[in-house]
Parts: structure tokens; C-alpha cells; sequence
């Protein structure tokens, strides 16, 4: 949790949680001030929406760029809010400047590209402008540090992280995995440098955004960065995560905050963070399951192409007595070990036999013959 003095440097209010809401794109001008009025009347302080919108494909919609920072504009005139755009390389960068952006935030997808941030970082050297930097989409803590370092090079001091999740290369409950222990190890590397949640991204659906802000609470963010359209079902961007101002409201309104001096506090945080941990775990057990799976439907095709049959009793006794062995060494009961791999085993055999034509075989009683 960063200091008081930290969050009030960059977003100007230091009263946790900070919240950065707004639409994903400044699509008109009356979206943006409808959008505007209704969070600053639920207490938001600092308004985004997304000016350039770089896009995987072409031919999708890409902001409305420099006539949309007028709108901006028009928003902390009459709001007194803080007004924040994304910028994805140096031109961005000094038009938002010009315009009188309080808050630029670099996105995943630039962060990833260091000359890239090198760029707006020399664009916006010796200017007075809060920068928020979001984590690349690859799980890369050093990455992430490192947007931060070159732009502190240049001289930007405002700085603060935005945890919006990692590609997750898969198929899988959100948008993006959270992590959350990298959003951790960042924070105890640069403890100075305020973390938010984007829920909005990690999750990708609406109905996944109250959970995981309540998650980053519990992990001691210093705020969160949400997507809040007035008509979020017709957005032109991002549509399906998008909450509605009076959500938005009504979340803000549920979350449990826990002071950082309750006696139970650290003990809450440090669970919080252990059931990260195995989260992040969980989901890549899944995947060394799944690609260990194909590895076995590669065997049994090799095995089909030359008509070699799928038990190999020896194998088995080999596997087995080699995990134990590591199993052991690593303070897991035999007991244990044995019931996961039996398991494992038993799948591999089923994968075998579809991709052979046949049906599964029967253990004989003296245990069960090897797939793989």
C-alpha cells in the first residue's frame, strides 16, 4: 500500500479506494458527458476514457482522437474531475499534453515495447503529469518494472502500476489471469509506487468485476481503474465489461475495505495472497494436465501408426517409483503421490484409447498398465 502522500501526488485525492472510471472510448461527446456526470455524482475523482484505441484488427473502431480530448476537457471544466487517456507512443503523448490531460496511462500492449515507452517517456520529459503503467500481456514482472524505470529516467516522478491481467493463452473463466502474485511482487519491489486493479480487464465480463475488486481489496490496492459506460450494451469498444454508472455505484458501495491497523489485517492480506498463489497454481496444473494429455494422444497415434498395442506394464512401474521418489523428496505423502498419478495415469489410457479406436483396457489386479 503505497503512502498517502504517493496517491494524492498522482491522483490527487489520497482516500483509498482511488477510483479511475469511465468509458472504454470516448465514442461522442454526449456519451462522454453523460458518462461524466453520473460517476462524478457517485464520488469518482478521476474520469478516463480512451481517446486512440489501438485495436488487433484494422477496420474496428480507433477513437476519435484529438476531437475527443476537447470532451475531455469539457469534463473537468464542468465536473472538476481529473480527466486520463491512454497514449501509445510519443505523438500521442504530447497532443494529450497539450490538451491539459492530468493522467496518462500507457497500456499493456505499448508496455511490452520498450523503445516504444522510451519514446513517450522522452515526449513527456520535464512535464508535470501523472503516468499510470499498465502490466505487458505477458506475465512479466521486469517488464512491467522496467516501463516504470524509463520513465522515471526521463524525469516522470507521478508514477503508479495498474494490474489489468496477463494473456492467458488459453481458454479459461476471465478475460485475462490475474496473477496477482506478480501485481505482488512489483509492489514489494517499488512499495513507493501505487498499485490499482483493472477488474474490468482481467475479467472481461461485467458480472466478474465486484468479485475481483473485492479480491484487490483484500490484497491492499490502493484502488481500482473501471470501465463505466451509460449505456454499456451498446458501446463501440469492449461492450460485454463494461458497468453502468449506478453499478458502478453500488459496487463502490459493497466493497469491504480493511484498515491497514486492524489487528486481523495482515492476517487477511496474507491469506488473501496465499489463495492467489494457489489460484495461479491451480490454473497451471490445469495446463501442464492438459498439454501432459496431448503429449499421451502423440504416443498413442505413434503407437497406432505402428500397430504397437498401448499397455507397457514396465513403464508404469518406472513412472511410478521415480515420482515417489520425488514425492518424497519434497515432503508428499507416497500415499498421496500414488492417488494423483493413478488418476493421471487412468486419463492418459482413456486419450490413448480414443485416438487408437479401441476401448479402454482393464487393470489387471496387480495394478494398473502403463500408457505412456
Amino acid at each position: 500500500m503505497a503512502s498517502e502522500a504517493a496517491l494524492h501526488s498522482v491522483f490527487g485525492t489520497s482516500t483509498r479506494p482511488v477510483v479511475v472510471a469511465g468509458p472504454c472510448s470516448a465514442e461522442t461527446r454526449d456519451q462522454v458527458l453523460e458518462t461524466a456526470r453520473a460517476l462524478a455524482a457517485a464520488g469518482v475523482r478521476v474520469f478516463r476514457a480512451g481517446v486512440w484505441k489501438p485495436r488487433s484488427r484494422p477496420g474496428a473502431f480507433e477513437g476519435r482522437g484529438r476531437e475527443a480530448l476537447e470532451w475531455l476537457r469539457e469534463v473537468r471544466r464542468e465536473t472538476g474531475m481529473k480527466v486520463a487517456t491512454e497514449v501509445s507512443g510519443a505523438a500521442h503523448a504530447s497532443r494529450a499534453l497539450e490538451a491539459g490531460v492530468d493522467v496518462l496511462w500507457i497500456g499493456a500492449r505499448t508496455t511490452a515495447h520498450t523503445f516504444a515507452v522510451d519514446e513517450i517517456a522522452a515526449a513527456l520529459a520535464g512535464a508535470d503529469v501523472a503516468v499510470l503503467v499498465k502490466n505487458p500481456m505477458s506475465p512479466d514482472a521486469d517488464l512491467w518494472l522496467g516501463a516504470l524505470e524509463r520513465l522515471e529516467r526521463a524525469g516522470v516522478r507521478r508514477l503508479a502500476a495498474v494490474h489489468r491481467g496477463f494473456s492467458p493463452g488459453r481458454a479459461a473463466r476471465s478475460r485475462n489471469e490475474p496473477r496477482w502474485n506478480l501485481a505482488l511482487e512489483l509492489s514489494a519491489a517499488r512499495p513507493d509506487v501505487p498499485m490499482l486493479c483493472d477488474p474490468s480487464h482481467i475479467g472481461g465480463r461485467r458480472e466478474l468485476v465486484a468479485e475481483l475488486s473485492q479480491t484487490a481489496m483484500d490484497l491492499g490496492y490502493d484502488g481500482l481503474m473501471v470501465e463505466s459506460h451509460v449505456r454499456p450494451q451498446t458501446a463501440l469498444t469492449d461492450a460485454a465489461q463494461q458497468l453502468a454508472p449506478a453499478d458502478l455505484a453500488a459496487l463502490l458501495s459493497r466493497l469491504v475495505l480493511r484498515r491497514s491497523d486492524a489487528p486481523d489485517d495482515a492476517f487477511h492480506r496474507r491469506l488473501a495472497e496465499l489463495r492467489s498463489a494457489l489460484d495461479d497454481l491451480d490454473a497451471d496444473l490445469v495446463d501442464l494436465l492438459a498439454r501432459r494429455m496431448g503429449v499421451s494422444e502423440e504416443i498413442g497415434r505413434l503407437k497406432a501408426a505402428s500397430d504397437v498395442a498401448i499397455l507397457q506394464r514396465e513403464r508404469w512401474d518406472r513412472v511410478l517409483a521415480r515420482v515417489l521418489e520425488g514425492g518424497a523428496a519434497r515432503g508428499l505423502a507416497p500415499a498421496f503421490v500414488e492417488r494423483v498419478f493413478t488418476a493421471i495415469h487412468e486419463e492418459s489410457i482413456e486419450h490413448q484409447t480414443r485416438v487408437m479406436g479401441g476401448a479402454p483396457p482393464q487393470p489387471d489386479p496387480g495394478g494398473l498398465p502403463a500408457s505412456d
